[in-house]
């Protein structure tokens, strides 16, 4: 294809110029993508400027996005990938749309053919606008350079004000090239991170919020990422502590509360609940969904909390409110602003001698859920079960570690027996889509925006298979992550829902044992293998510590035979 040297027009900056221009001007520090023809005058205006901003090369587009979206929410800043038309932008999709529906800032920039090429039939042409419409927050194609400037700004402020999402921008080369008029760029500082201009409520619906908590007799909470996303932990926690509430959390709420507080029961739903934890649900008669959607697996496809409860809905989105249960109060706002309303509205109501007895309940639910849990844990049965692998992990990680985990094996085990020291975002999971391949390039996202943390990565060896040519990545940049595999040789989770609900008939579920310590050695990769669980907690320390890239191949028991905590397998 054919390229030009990038040239300046008076006042003026070419196209190319101007895009790296503007994300130097919202306070991008990192972009995560892949080269193309489509690209090459922005990737040489990257070269040649002075801009501050690190391009962190990949292997594949999704991964891009991936990294992105980790990096994003670690940092709390709008993730940035890149890609190239064509096929780059079709591979680039899966991370968006993740992000996108996880509530993360995103703006993914895609390189087009020319826009004088539109409808002549030029390779790698397609409608990047249709592609992206139903995947993001927002989306466009910059047709004419002197609105590159303006698109940028509405990019950056649609995907991080209300809840946050993902944003698309398409970039055609002949935009790239021509002239923008050098004193458009500017930016709103605020929309560098997210949320930017938090909503607060109604001072009416936090009243009648808080009456229905206090007149309720059996009251439990529900976080969900909303929480995270909006910095309320200490908010929470203070209204926790001042009603003595039973807390509970969905996956991606995970951090609202640090796991080891007496009020929080831990994750509640079909993914990482237990008899236990649900029983909690059950018993209140009333719920508060705090930055939740009431989604299927947080309530066991709608089941538990059972209909008729009362309800106490908050969140940023307005339609999510009432969306799933009926609504007795709706509360529109920013989680953290939200809950510092409620605290000042307990605070006017006297409430200094309401105590549920959340923590109580807590502690008897615990105590039944980790009981079976230690017993599992402590087991030396080959293959390595799942818990046994948790457990040792938990006592060699440093309380500021990030586990990123994806949805098959990992997930659920996780999410229900690893306890978590601190409040805020130390785990992470794609809970919106749940595709594998998440967690490896995740990681290298989250490395990178908390560098000075502990980053590992859990997977299933399905997941590893998607994408681990990211490894060159992660050697190439020397990151010291930690790779966990657990290695049974199936579609775990597919497998496992064969056996539940349909007489055992495994059908293409499963494939050859990998050696993935070898193969993570030809990367450059420290590794190791391990069949004995005597041997698991000296490896994955020896793993942890390592200054360096590390993997470990946990030969593992089958999904299906274990006992996951996901209720329709227990059921």
């Amino acid at each position: 294809m054919e390229t030009r040297p990038l040239r300046t027009h008076g006042n003026a900056l070419t196209g190319a110029e101007a895009m790296v221009r503007m994300l130097q001007a919202h306070g991008v520090k990192h972009i995560f993508g892949l080269c193309g023809d489509t690209s090459l005058p922005f990737y040489d205006a990257l070269f040649r400027l002075d801009h501050g901003i690190r391009h962190i090369s990949t292997r594949d587009e999704r991964c891009a996005a991936y990294m992105a979206d980790a990096y994003a929410r670690v940092t709390g800043r709008v993730g940035v990938c890149e890609g190239p038309s064509g096929g780059g932008a079709t591979y680039i999709l899966p991370g968006v749309v993740e992000a996108n529906d996880s509530s993360i800032a995103l703006l993914s920039i895609t390189s087009d053919v020319a826009v004088a090429s539109w409808g002549r039939y030029p390779l790698t042409e397609l409608d990047q606008t249709a592609l992206f419409r139903p995947l993001t927050k927002w989306n466009g194609v910059i047709g004419d350079a002197a609105r590159l400037p303006n698109m940028v700004r509405t990019a950056f402020r649609a995907a991080t004000t209300g809840r946050p999402g993902a944003a698309h921008l398409g970039l055609p080369i002949d935009v790239q090239r021509a002239p923008v008029d050098a004193e458009d760029i500017w930016a709103q500082a605020e929309f560098a991170r997210f949320p930017a201009w938090p909503g607060a409520p109604d001072p009416k619906a936090i009243e009648a919020a808080a009456e229905a908590i206090a007149a309720a007799k059996n009251p439990v909470m529900v976080c969900g990422g909303g929480v995270v996303l909006a910095g309320a932990e200490a908010a929470l926690q203070a209204v926790a502590e001042r009603l003595n509430l039973a807390v509970a959390t969905t996956v991606s709420g995970q951090g609202s509360m640090a796991d080891t507080h007496v009020n929080h029961l831990g994750v509640v739903g079909s993914n990482g609940g237990v008899p236990a934890t649900r029983a909690v649900i059950d018993a209140a008669d009333l719920i508060v969904f705090a930055g939740c959607r009431a989604g299927s697996v947080t309530t066991e496809r709608w089941r538990t909390p059972a209909r008729g409860v009362k309800v106490v809905h908050m969140d940023s989105d307005p339609m999510v409110i009432s969306a799933n249960y009926r609504t007795d109060v709706g509360v529109v706002s920013d989680l953290r602003l939200a809950f510092e309303a409620l605290n000042l509205a307990f605070e006017a109501m006297g409430t200094e001698r309401i105590d549920f007895g959340g923590a109580e309940k807590v502690a008897a639910a615990l105590a039944v859920k980790f009981a079976a849990f230690g017993e599992l844990a402590a087991s030396g049965d080959r293959p390595i079960k799942p818990e046994r692998t948790v457990a040792e992990l938990n006592r060699v990680l440093p309380p500021d570690a990030v586990i990123v985990a994806d949805p098959g094996t990992p997930c659920p085990y996780f999410s229900a027996f690893y306890k978590f020291p601190r409040a805020g975002r130390y785990f992470i999971s794609n809970r919106a889509h749940g595709a594998l391949g998440y967690a490896l390039p995740a990681a290298v996202g989250a490395q990178i925006g908390r560098p000075d943390s502990k980053i590992v990565a859990a997977m299933g060896d399905g997941s590893f298979g998607f994408t681990l040519g990211e490894l060159e990545t992660v050697t190439r940049l020397k990151l010291p992550i930690t790779f966990l595999v657990f290695s049974n040789s199936a579609y775990g989770w597919i497998k496992a829902g064969q056996k539940a609900s349909f007489g055992e008939r495994y059908y293409s579920v499963d494939f050859d044992r990998t050696d993935h310590a070898a193969v993570a050695a030809a990367f450059g990769v420290k590794s190791w293998r391990v069949e004995d669980p005597a041997d698991l907690g000296r490896v994955l320390k020896l793993a942890v510590e390592y200054d360096g890239p590390t993997l470990v191949d946990v030969i593992s028991q089958p999904l299906q035979d274990a006992k996951a905590p996901v209720s329709e397998w227990i059921s």
